[in-house]
């Protein structure tokens, strides 16, 4: 049964409220501080680091608004600017319930479409989340959007499975959402007018969002059959590849252990730090090489390689053809 977690990178987004209200902290900084945007956080942490950092703001009635309110993409890593780089809302929330695994670790969000509304709704089962986590969520998601579009319309709906939380703080969600605001409910769900939809996202990059895309998809492919240090490993190794970085050294410095640790923790799985070095860069080189707007020479940089000639050999080592032969014959392989 998979597992609900958090992306290293939404730690951060406490951080940002550390600045935000001027709060020292140092305890607390350092902690957040030391988990890389990359790594896999257990839910019960970042309860426990949310919990610690609203206990500093005791005059906030909604503290897990106001934290949400400073959501920016870096906060979801690939996940937000895959949305960001969306040519339409309506592609954003696609991507949004696509890839919503790699940042939760499990696919939980529903798409629904009932008359003139569209809803995200995820059911109370599902969530390992409490009442101020799914608060905050929520008001990042529609903070996201509201920084996104100009004047946007308010939801027609916000709704969470929680307990009725009295009347001060159930009016501060209705006053920061701007509509009806429903607790104890089946669902926690966001409904808006389908119009919003069809609004452009103004900074609509399509280059760049098919290249995050391709990460991502590649991270998909290997989460099924990896397990979290695996995964995890995997993440650190996608973010050092394009700077030339994916070593056993700077990936065993960034998971805090030494490389003879992380030789130990790979050989238990029967691998070795090159095999999953290759495993990642041929998933990558496949989904980067069914854009012909790549050149062979981007991949390769890519894919962390100082020169093209070097990526040739390794993808003839694993697929027993040239790079450039591969994408020849998938641009003549009936889809």
């Amino acid at each position: 049964m998979s597992i609900v977690r958090i992306t290293g990178a939404w730690t951060q987004l406490l951080l940002a409220f550390l600045d935000n209200q001027q709060l020292a902290a140092p305890d607390l900084r350092q902690e957040l501080q030391e988990l890389a945007p990359q790594e896999v956080v257990a839910i019960s942490v970042w309860h426990r680091l949310l919990e610690q950092t609203a206990a500093l703001c005791p005059h906030l009635i909604a503290p897990g608004l106001a934290i949400g309110a400073l959501v920016e993409p870096r906060h979801v890593g690939v996940l937000g600017y895959l949305a960001l780089t969306s040519s339409h809302l309506a592609e954003a929330m696609l991507v949004y319930q696509r890839y919503e695994r790699l940042f939760y670790g499990v696919d939980l969000v529903e798409l629904t479409y009932e008359g003139d509304q569209v809803e995200l709704r995820w059911p109370r089962d599902a969530r390992s989340f409490n009442a101020m986590t799914d608060s905050l969520a929520i008001a990042a998601l529609v903070s996201f959007l509201r920084r996104q579009i100009d004047n946007p319309p308010p939801p027609t709906l916000i709704s969470f499975v929680h307990a009725h939380p009295g009347p001060s703080i159930a009016q501060a969600h209705a006053d920061f959402f701007a509509c009806p605001v429903r607790f104890e409910d089946s669902h926690t769900r966001v409904r808006f007018p389908c119009d919003l939809l069809k609004l452009p996202m103004p900074q609509h990059d399509p280059g760049l969002r098919d290249l995050l895309a391709r990460q991502a998809q590649a991270l998909l492919q290997a989460l099924p059959s990896a397990d979290d240090f695996e995964s995890r490993l995997q993440q650190i190794l996608l973010a050092a590849l394009p700077e030339g970085r994916a070593s056993l050294e700077f990936c065993a410095d960034h998971l805090s252990m030494s490389a003879r640790s992380l030789q130990r923790q790979l050989k238990v799985r029967t691998l070795s730090f090159q095999d999953l070095l290759d495993r990642t860069r041929n998933a990558l080189a496949e989904q980067y090489l069914s854009d012909p707007a790549l050149s062979l020479v981007d991949i390769a940089l890519l894919l962390g390689y100082s020169e093209q000639s070097a990526f040739n050999r390794a993808f003839r080592r694993w697929k027993k053809i040239s790079p450039l032969t591969w994408r020849q014959q998938q641009e003549f392989t009936p889809r």
